[in-house]
């Protein structure tokens, strides 16, 4: 097995043994799953340009495990591994630094794909989920926005010095975001004002890109938010790449 394998192995137990994140992960969403697909169902409406309940949140509680894992697990375990010595000690062995960050995005990566993967096996059993997209074309979105979110989470691991720090930080951001976005609140629902406002927030994109996909849309129709999660993406690798320290 490669040194790569290994880590990466090491590292999915590890995130198993921590408890919040594996909840926030995969129990979270699904608590919110039943809980309002309890309340409103999912029969078809207007409301929803013809999808139910159900059908519009699955992708907006994706973006929100997006976020999850992205802003929260990965600013802080690395922020953490840091403070600890833990990212000296493995920069001193013969893995390459790819090697070792890598690894974090695979975990992560797994992570949020079966979250994901929970959130339409349980919504289609439930609810009837419905799914209008196409699946390569979602499937690329869903990497895309993954991705972009890493990037992000990467720079806030860099800059931030400590566990603590890391925490509070990505609090700030993520709780913010989860709700003005339309990840857990319908934008059907929040007030024009608030729509408007919440568009410089990059997971305001990461929603209105799956969702639209989800729903059948055309690349095409979301040229904008393609573009706004490519510049995250670049950016936070650029600037991740210049400010990372392993100590």
């Amino acid at each position: 097995m490669s040194g790569l394998a290994k880590l990466t192995w090491v590292e999915f137990k590890l995130f198993l043994r921590e408890p919040m994140a594996a909840f926030f992960t995969l129990a979270f969403p699904l608590m919110m799953l039943f809980l309002f697909g309890s309340i409103y169902g999912n029969v078809p409406s207007s409301f929803f340009g013809g999808f139910g309940s159900v059908d519009i949140s699955v992708p907006g509680y994706t973006s929100m495990i997006i976020a999850t894992t992205g802003l929260m697990s990965l600013s802080i375990s690395m922020a953490s591994y840091r403070e600890q010595g833990i990212l000296r000690r493995l920069h001193a062995t013969p893995l390459r630094p790819q090697a070792i960050l890598g690894a974090q995005l695979l975990v992560l990566f797994l992570m949020t794909t079966i979250g994901m993967f929970l959130l339409i096996v349980s919504g289609k059993a439930a609810y009837g989920l419905r799914f209008a997209g196409d699946p390569l074309n979602m499937g690329l979105t869903y990497v895309l926005c993954s991705m972009s979110f890493f990037a992000l989470g990467f720079v806030l691991a860099a800059v931030l010095p400590t566990t603590r720090s890391a925490q509070t930080v990505g609090m700030v951001l993520f709780y913010p975001m989860i709700f003005l976005s339309g990840a857990t609140i319908p934008r059907e629902i929040i007030p024009e004002t608030v729509r408007t406002y919440a568009q410089i927030l990059p997971l305001t994109h990461v929603v209105n890109l799956l969702r639209g996909l989800w729903t059948g849309d055309p690349w095409s129709s979301h040229f904008t938010e393609v573009g706004v999660l490519l510049g995250l993406l670049a950016a936070g690798v650029i600037i991740s790449a210049k400010t990372f320290r392993w100590e």
